[in-house]
């Protein structure tokens, strides 16, 4: 989950103080949030990024903190797209004119997002495209120099990699639009490209939007055939989420309400996928991965409101209502309350 609170794409003693904390909470994998590859692919200026080698030490003191108690350290890399140069969501959400600290937006069509977001984003040429790639690249590899043990590519939620996905954003009419096999070009490349410097030791995720829930979207037939090629390139497990292309999409949010985009890619790819969205409960996350719907659960509001949702879920006596059975041993310096 975005926090909203870097300077220049740096992280600070508020990231260090959040992701430490769900690591001390139990958390099997924490996956630091959406971090730009580039300045402009930051949804705020407020974003983490890993454009510039600065950024790495800060990032590499969480991961290390996350390592010793226990978490796999994640981390998510991304381009916001036509979404980006937003203001911080306390404030609004709106796009930030460029004398306001905001910058110009790129996108694979000239298709302003819409509601706040108005900025017409410039339609990307082809070298512009092969430089996002390249930025892809060097982030990973900053990435894996910061001790990071999990990388995951954003291709959801109406950012950069998405856009150029949905035939909804993309109306290119060359290499890179049109057909399916055009539309996933850039994050196949992408892929291919960050999977040749990411070790093949360690995971390599990919987020995706299944469906659009739009009409003439992205479907989970197009979701199902693009994880089959992904999975060919090397790619562990796909993140199933969904929606965030458009503001006017009509999602039914229900609990586990996406959790069958998982499970029917899981089932026709024969892949590892992650379940996300309204999962609260621990007997509801421990039913997903029982019954071989998704092979991880991965919280983000939920562990916002509670850091120790692992440990309560596991152990905690005075949770007994959700506990699950599991022996999770606390840190040393809180045994004595567990």
């Amino acid at each position: 989950m975005c926090q909203y609170s870097a300077a220049e794409g740096v992280a600070n003693d508020w990231h260090f103080v959040h992701y430490g904390a769900r690591a001390v909470g139990g958390a099997g994998l924490i996956i630091v949030e959406a971090t730009g590859v580039a300045p402009e692919g930051r949804i705020t200026p407020g974003c983490l990024g890993l454009w510039a080698d600065k950024q790495i030490a800060p990032l590499a003191r969480i991961a290390n903190f996350l390592k010793q108690h226990g978490a796999v350290a994640g981390i998510q890399i991304g381009h916001a797209g036509r979404k980006a140069s937003a203001d911080f969501p306390w404030r609004g959400g709106a796009h930030l004119a460029n004398e306001q600290g905001g910058w110009d937006t790129i996108a694979p069509s000239a298709i302003p997002f819409g509601d706040a977001l108005t900025k017409i984003p410039h339609a990307m040429s082809v070298e512009e495209i092969f430089c996002v790639q390249n930025n892809f690249v060097a982030a990973a590899q900053r990435a894996l120099a910061a001790g990071f043990e999990w990388l995951e590519l954003h291709a959801a939620h109406g950012y950069l990699l998405n856009e150029f996905l949905s035939p909804i954003t993309n109306r290119r009419t060359d290499q890179y639009g049109g057909s399916f096999e055009n539309r996933i070009r850039l994050l196949l490349d992408t892929t291919r490209a960050v999977r040749k410097v990411w070790p093949a030791s360690l995971p390599l995720a990919v987020r995706i939007s299944a469906i659009d829930w739009v009409a003439g979207g992205w479907q989970i037939e197009d979701s199902i055939a693009l994880a089959k090629l992904l999975k060919a390139e090397g790619v562990d497990v796909m993140d199933c989420s969904s929606g965030g292309l458009v503001p006017d999409a009509k999602i039914s949010v229900k609990p586990g309400y996406q959790v069958p985009f998982a499970a029917a890619i899981r089932q026709a790819v024969g892949m590892a996928t992650a379940a996300v969205g309204f999962i609260t409960e621990a007997n509801q996350a421990e039913e997903i991965i029982r019954t071989g719907q998704a092979d991880l659960v991965l919280l983000a509001r939920q562990m916002l409101v509670d850091p120790y949702w692992p440990a309560h879920a596991a152990k905690w006596p005075a949770h007994a209502a959700k506990t699950l059975g599991y022996k999770l041993p606390p840190p040393n310096q809180y045994a004595r309350a567990w």
